[in-house]
Formats: structure tokens, sequence, C-alpha cells
């Protein structure tokens, strides 16, 4: 349980790492400047050790410029300002002050033996980049540390979201994403979220499953019984009108029987190994041809069937079978007397069907998509979608053509 929201924690965080990094660097500085004095001190008692009994005079006043050292009398004449001069050559320092009107005095210190050399500057500017270095890498540790428990709660609820099987939500599940695991921060709104989009997918996997194993039976059991009275009026003697009145009732029983299936199939989480079956294109084209073909029997338009390639599927027959059905139904409507042929053609990656339009009915694709017959072209899209094939419509002035891949 948290007291602070994810915000401040992470702010929290962020400030105990500078505040502890910060802390640092002043050790590390002081220790710096503490280690720099002890080592001019103790270079400074060296150079006066080996000139014992006399000790060396390397601070030195002179009032005058002709006092001055040789080689610091040439610049001394420029009457510089006064300040503090270095001349690294000559190892010395200089402090000019100002000791009257228009007077000039100087202080000249001798650091010949004091200063270290170049190689120990070297090595003492490698132990300062060690040292550096170091502190970088313990700070880095420290933030990566302390950012690590301040997120903790964020990792943790992922990983209780990761954890949970979709498919399948027990009761374990539920409890992993508990909010009063998470405080009352923005973690454990997130949490409360999770929980509540949870119970509502468990309760709409429940009513779908009650829904299609209910609407199987009652949709089912009128199509049964139609298609029993169906072979029974077969069985009498009918004329030729109710004869062709029974054949439409067959065949619209029959697409309404396929397209029950086919949408409790869709509506189903599973599908019991259907979508990976191998079928034939051929027979189901035929097929489609042959249910549809009564929408041409008072039009002139001849249907022109090519053949390029035996091909097979894999997926769901019937709902190939309905996609066809829809396609081919669409064209053979849609075709008016005389504007045949219609095309379709079986190739080894394709199936393509194609019908002229007429001059009065011109359509986009989004309007030709619109004008579906039946399922409508948007579940073929769907069904297609559902089994790995694409689907395309084209439609210009003259013609519209339909191409279902896999």
């Amino acid at each position: 349980m948290y007291r602070h929201s994810l915000r401040k924690r992470v702010a929290i965080a962020f400030a105990i790492c500078v505040a502890g990094l910060s802390i640092v660097w002043g050790f590390a500085f002081l220790a710096a400047v503490r280690l720099s004095e002890d080592r001019v001190l103790t270079q400074q008692l060296e150079l006066a050790a080996q000139s014992y009994p006399v000790m060396p005079a390397n601070l030195r006043g002179y009032e005058t410029v002709a006092s001055l050292p040789q080689s610091l009398q040439a610049w001394a004449q420029t009457n510089p300002a006064v300040g503090v001069y270095e001349f690294e050559a000559e190892e010395l320092h200089v402090t000019v002050i100002s000791a009257g009107k228009e007077q000039r005095a100087y202080v000249v210190f001798d650091v010949a033996g004091i200063e270290a050399a170049s190689s120990e500057d070297w090595w003492l500017l490698l132990v300062i980049a060690g040292v550096v270095g170091t502190l970088g890498v313990l700070g880095f540790g420290l933030g990566v540390l302390v950012m690590r428990r301040a997120v903790a709660p964020v990792v943790q609820l992922a990983k209780a979201v990761a954890d949970i099987d979709v498919e399948h939500i027990s009761t374990e599940d539920y409890k992993r994403v508990e909010s009063n695991r998470f405080g009352d921060d923005e973690v454990g709104v997130l949490a409360a979220t999770i929980e509540k989009t949870l119970e509502r997918i468990s309760a709409f996997v429940a009513r779908e499953r009650y829904f299609t194993s209910s609407a199987s039976h009652e949709l089912r059991t009128p199509i049964t019984v139609i298609t029993g009275a169906l072979e029974l009026l077969e069985q009498s003697e009918l004329s030729h009108s109710d004869a062709r009145a029974l054949d439409r009732v067959r065949r619209a029983t029959l697409d309404m029987k396929t397209t029950i299936e086919m949408f409790l199939c869709l509506a189903r989480e599973t599908d019991d190994g259907l979508y990976q079956e191998q079928f034939l294109v051929a027979p189901l084209v035929s097929n489609a041809i042959e249910l549809q073909r009564h929408l041409l029997s008072r039009k002139q338009v001849a249907v022109d069937i090519e053949h390029l390639a035996n091909p097979s599927v894999c997926g769901h027959p019937q709902a190939f079978a309905i996609a066809v059905n829809n396609l081919v139904r669409n064209a053979f409507e849609h075709t008016l007397t005389g504007q045949g042929p219609i095309t379709i053609r079986i190739d080894a990656r394709e199936l393509l069907v194609a019908n002229q339009l007429s001059s009065t009915e011109q359509h986009s694709p989004t309007d030709a998509s619109s004008h579906g017959y039946g399922l409508g072209l948007g579940i073929v899209e769907r069904l297609c979608e559902r089994n790995g094939w694409s689907f395309s419509l084209r439609a210009d002035k003259q013609r519209v053509v339909a191409r279902l891949s896999w």
C-alpha cells in the first residue's frame, strides 16, 4: 500500500537521487581540494627540508622594477595593472599591488620545486577521471534502483495483466488485478478500470455463449420443420406454378440454413478446426452458379466460366461458399437483359466475378459495396478477414469486378 501518488513517488525518487548524487559529488570535490592543499604544503616542506638549514626564500617583495628578477623587468616596465600574474616558463607567480601614487610593488612567489611535474598531473587527472566515472556509475545505479522502486506498482500491474488468458478468464485472474492491491493512486485507478473491464468481458462472453447455444436450437428448428414440410410437398402432385414456387422456397430455405450456420460460426469464439479445412474452389463456384441461375431465367445473359486452374483453399468451406454465393448473386441480379456476359474466372490464387452495369446504374466502389444482396459485401469482407483471405471490389462506368484472393 502506497501513501503517495505515482507522480509524487517519481518526483520524490528523482529528488532523492539528485540529492544523494549531489552530496557524493560535494564530498568528492571537498576531498579533491583538501588533497590539493595537502599536496602543496607537502611539496613546500620537502623543498625546505632539502635546503635545510638554509630556508628557501621563494616568497619575496620588490618595490622597484630594477630590483625585480631580470626575466620580469621588461614585463614590469609596461606598467601592468594591479592583479595576479603567472609566468609558466619562469615558474613564477607575481602579484602587483598599489604602493602609492603611480607606484607599484611586486610580490614574487617562486613555485619551482613546489608545482607537480607534468607526469604527476597526468596521473592525478587519471585518478580524478576514475573517481568521476565511479561516481557516475554509482549515481546511475542509484537512479535506476530508486526509479525501479518508484514504478514497481506499474510493473507489477503490467505483469499481472500479461499473465491473464483473455480466452479463459479465471478467478485467479481477477485476484491478480484487484484494485485494493495497488492503493488509491493512479495505478490503483488503472487496476480498478481493468478489473471492471474484465468483468464486462466475462459477462459478454457468458451472454454470447448463452445466445449462440440458444439461437443454434431456436433458429435451426424452424428450418428443419420447413425442410420436412417441403419434402412432404414434393411427394404430392403439384402444378407447374406450384412446383416453381416450391423450388423457390427450397432455395430460400437452403440459403437461410447456410446463413444461420455461418452467423453462428462467426459469433462463436471457437471454430472447432473448421477454419483449417482444405477444399476445392471449383465445386463451390459451380454450386453457387446453379443455385443462383434462376435469377437469369428471364434474362438473355450468358455466363462465361474460365477455369485457368483448379486451386484448393485452406479455411472455412461454408464461409467461402457464402462469399461466392453472395458475389454470384450480386452479379446475376444487377445484370440486365442483354448486358452480358458475366465473367467468372478461377485462377490459382484468386476468384474473379465481373458483370456489366446499365447506363442508369453507375456506382463508385463505395456505392457498389452498399448495394449488395443477401449478406452484403461487408459480411463478405468479414468472412475473408476471419479466414485470412482478401476481398476487393472495383467499379467504373461500365462494369463491376469483385476479386476474392487467398
